[in-house]
């Protein structure tokens, strides 16, 4: 006969390796290497009535293409260092995509926290949806033939040697 408290443990341990198992069936692309990386980046364009972004027009850039939200406190923690980056290197360019449920909203933090980076609203959160990001932020490193070398999940300190010296190996 098992314990009680031995059978719980079975019968837990049994739903928590479910659980894995489904996870990992339904493919989070939250892992070491996100099957986007090496892949074509989705191109898109997007105009909120001030700024427009077409990813096309970028081609034979570096990007690094940031979707954020301005409810999104790691987003805003980001920003800084992200103009620094822009300020740094003038040759990758930053764009942003802002996607929540009101234009106003955005507009309004606009007006009470200018940022210098190029940020456009996607009101429908079509380009956000082709990278499959939905979680904010999650930024992309966009090579000059278009391709996606990284993935970030999460803010950054995009200040960073390291990632200031992988850019300019990008941009170079």
């Amino acid at each position: 006969m098992v314990p009680r408290h031995a059978s719980r443990w079975l019968h837990l341990s049994g739903f928590l390796a479910a659980a894995g198992l489904f996870l990992a069936a339904t493919g989070c692309d939250r892992t070491v290497k996100p099957g986007q990386l090496d892949q074509v980046a989705p191109t898109f364009a997007v105009n909120d009535g001030i700024n427009a972004v077409d990813l096309t027009q970028l081609h034979g850039k570096v990007v690094v293409l940031s979707f954020w939200a301005t409810w999104c406190g790691p987003c805003i923690e980001e920003m800084p260092s992200l103009e620094k980056l822009q300020r740094d290197l003038p040759d990758v360019h930053v764009v942003g995509i802002a996607s929540q449920q009101d234009p106003a909203d955005y507009r309004a933090w606009l007006l009470r926290h200018p940022i210098t980076i190029f940020s456009v609203f996607d009101a429908q959160q079509k380009s956000n949806a082709l990278y499959g990001s939905f979680r904010f932020p999650e930024t992309y490193v966009i090579d000059k033939s278009g391709m996606i070398r990284r993935k970030f999940i999460g803010p950054q300190n995009w200040a960073s040697p390291e990632i200031e010296s992988y850019l300019k190996g990008l941009a170079g």
